[in-house]
């Protein structure tokens, strides 16, 4: 099925802001506190008030901002050179964060300031990004200086903010807000996403309408319902079908065939939009495993719990400390859900992993691109997969033959399914 696009930029802006951040941005209040990612995948936190002279700033974070050179932060803005920074209330919970971006000009060029005002200045029918500019004075101290877009003088300075010393916080700042921005608890949470897209996606409508097909809660039959999970080349294609030839069950794969002809268009979508879109395909998947049980046993090639992880690993910046810690609510399976009997996680080296990806040619997504280049994301998913809990995953070494790794996965599925 073929759609009609429409340009959507400033629109899906519009419409995504809300829906990611809710109203923080209009009802900020001081102190507040931002987590800056350091090279290392450290994180460095601090805060701005208008009044604590001679406070000093975390030096990590210091060595970064202060001159020679200028710092500037804006949410959201992307370019070479950039930091992740998260704007968040300390103690806060969902729906207080911003998402955005340092941006560290070495040669404090004014020419920097002007393109980004002249950036900003572009989109003025987009939600108002927020510009500050970071520097340093005479006494080493550093200050914030906002930008605020005045329509008959342009962008222009409103005041200085110090920066200060700000504690870490028990849970890194994104975990508050996970259940909004990708991590679904239900299946309605996932659905307002592309709702909100419907206007200027035409496939949203389709993927909703199939969606709203299914009942909204389901049952499995008699038969036992095993999903396969694991990363890319870890022999998960090849065992989830050889799994199902033994045990002559039914091969499921989320996302569903359905929907699958849509999944190029969603992958180039905003994070949100494609892990709404991925998540209302485990719910798609609920529906075809609840009939197929009834029948036969259901092999599942990936379901919630790659959802999960990869959110996880994608949203928590820094590196595995900052996760969120073993039995956190993030890692429980979502209750409105079809729940497997049993899941499994092929694992293999990250030497073997690219062994078998070389050459290989597969078309990936931008998240398993991802695990090949930068080793710290491709450990968070990994943790986050051995952390999540009812049902949690058994994890099975796949580097040896495919027959003995046939033998140790049947092994497992008989002493905890009783299928064989």
């Amino acid at each position: 099925m073929a759609f009609g696009r429409r340009p959507r930029a400033p629109l899906l802006l519009a419409r995504l802001s809300g829906l990611r951040r809710g109203a923080c941005a209009p009802a900020m209040e001081l102190p507040r506190c931002f987590a800056l990612e350091l090279p290392g995948c450290t994180l460095a936190h601090f805060a701005v008030d208008d009044e604590a002279p001679g406070a000093h700033p975390d030096p990590h974070a210091a060595a970064l901002l202060r001159p020679p050179g200028r710092s500037y932060s804006l949410s959201p803005f992307q370019l070479c050179q950039l930091h992740r920074l998260l704007c968040y209330h300390p103690g806060g919970g969902a729906g207080g964060l911003q998402h955005g971006f340092l941006l560290h000009d070495p040669r404090d060029s004014p020419d920097t300031r002007s393109a980004l005002l002249a950036l900003l200045d572009a989109y003025r029918d987009a939600p108002r990004p927020l510009l500050a500019e970071f520097a340093g004075d005479a006494g080493r101290q550093l200050w914030r200086r906002p930008w605020e877009l005045q329509d008959e003088h342009g962008w222009r300075q409103v005041g200085s903010e110090l920066v200060v010393p700000a504690p870490d916080p028990a849970l890194h700042p994104v975990v508050p807000d996970l259940p909004s921005c990708g991590v679904f608890p239900h299946r309605e949470a996932a659905r307002a996403v592309l709702e909100a897209c419907t206007s200027f996606i035409p496939e949203a409508r389709a993927v909703l309408d199939l969606v709203d097909r299914c009942p909204e809660q389901v049952q499995k039959g008699k038969f036992p319902v095993i999903a396969i999970e694991g990363l890319d080349a870890t022999g998960k294609t090849t065992v989830t079908q050889s799994v199902s030839d033994s045990l002559k069950a039914v091969l499921l794969k989320s996302p569903p065939a359905c929907i699958s002809q849509w999944r190029k268009i969603f992958d180039d979508e905003p994070t949100i939009i494609r892990r709404a879109f991925y998540s209302l395909g485990n719910y798609i998947v609920a529906s075809e495993i609840a009939k197929e049980s009834t029948k036969s046993p259901v092999i599942i090639d990936r379901y919630w719990h790659s959802t999960a992880t990869y959110t996880i690993a994608s949203e928590v910046s820094g590196g595995l400390q900052h996760l969120p810690p073993t039995h956190h609510p993030i890692y429980q399976w979502p209750r409105d859900l079809l729940k497997p009997d049993l899941v499994l996680l092929l694992t293999v080296s990250p030497e073997e992993r690219m062994k078998r990806i070389e050459g290989r040619g597969l078309e990936r997504t931008r998240e398993e691109v991802e695990l090949e280049t930068d080793s710290i994301y491709r450990q968070k998913v990994e943790v986050s997969y051995q952390r999540m809990e009812d049902p949690g995953c058994h994890v099975v070494d796949a580097s040896p033959s495919r027959e003995k790794v046939l033998q140790t996965v049947l092994s497992i599925i008989q002493n905890n399914c009783n299928v064989l």
